[in-house]
């Protein structure tokens, strides 16, 4: 019954959009690149109801503090990115001792802290955007195993993606889609791999010259039967506002897992800048 709701509720909110590049509170990427020479800095925070590893078995409340994203324009049109964080915090409200790698947990009060995996990633535009076509763009983005097993928040995985990216505003509409795959290790021996298909769809729209309101639904779907435990399919509705001043955008957003095993409920607020750092020679 949940699902459906927030099935109806994201089309609902996917017919209104702005025709700006897409960034925090979004996690959906818009081909555009912030263009040669410039470097985007982003910074916030997130709390999630009901965070789960399925790995550890560790289920709670977990804040992440100050996630960081980083973009460096190469050229105009590819940029490198950085994003990842400092400081998780899960608040445990249950254990599943049967979890694949609970023996490993050297965690033994309520609460547990860990550093966030970081991801490098390079985006490339292949072509604007027309009156008759939408921007094309890729992205090639690989997750490094920063968190440690034994914390139990994140999984101590090397995982590889890549995705097609399409934008294309009509009027005051900006639509934003990604497809791809990703391939992600099997984080409770090692061995073997799951293929998955990775989705988002997002929108922006501009209520005055400053505010927008924004939204997206993304995740990934597992292409096994059987998935291995910690890459089963996933899924998060977002729904939030950003405010834009000069070279400083605000934002905050409300996020709605779609699966048993994703927050139930979520809150992210954040601020981005973006700057013109060095001249492409």
């Amino acid at each position: 019954m949940r699902f459906r709701v927030l099935c109806v509720l994201s089309a609902l909110f996917l017919s209104v959009a702005s025709a700006s590049a897409q960034q925090r509170p979004l996690v959906t990427e818009d081909p555009e690149p912030i263009g040669a020479g410039r470097v985007l800095i982003e910074a916030g925070f997130d709390a999630a109801h009901d965070y789960e590893n399925t790995v550890s078995g560790l289920k709670g409340n977990l804040i992440s503090v100050p996630t960081i994203g980083i973009s460096i324009g190469l050229s105009s049109i590819a940029e490198f990115q950085i994003d990842g964080g400092i400081y998780n915090s899960l608040s445990i409200s249950s254990r599943n001792p049967n979890a694949p790698l609970a023996s490993l947990l050297t965690v033994t009060g309520t609460s547990t802290h860990d550093v966030s995996n970081a991801v490098l990633a390079t985006k490339i535009r292949i072509m604007a955007e027309t009156a008759s076509r939408p921007a094309v763009g890729i992205r090639f983005a690989t997750k490094l195993p920063n968190a440690s097993n034994e914390k139990g928040i994140d999984l101590d995985t090397t995982d590889v993606s890549g995705s097609l990216l399409l934008a294309k505003t009509v009027q005051s509409i900006r639509v934003v889609a990604n497809l791809g795959a990703g391939i992600l290790t099997n984080p409770t021996s090692g061995v073997g791999q799951n293929d998955v298909f990775l989705y988002g769809v997002s929108f922006a729209r501009a209520v005055t010259q400053a505010a927008e309101l924004v939204g997206e639904l993304n995740g990934r779907v597992s292409t096994r039967s059987n998935a291995f435990t910690g890459t089963e399919s996933r899924g998060i509705l977002k729904l939030g506002g950003r405010y834009t001043h000069g070279p400083v955008r605000f934002d905050a957003a409300v996020f709605l897992g779609l699966t048993t095993i994703d927050p139930t409920i979520g809150f992210t607020a954040g601020v981005t800048y973006v700057f013109n750092a060095f001249a492409i020679p």
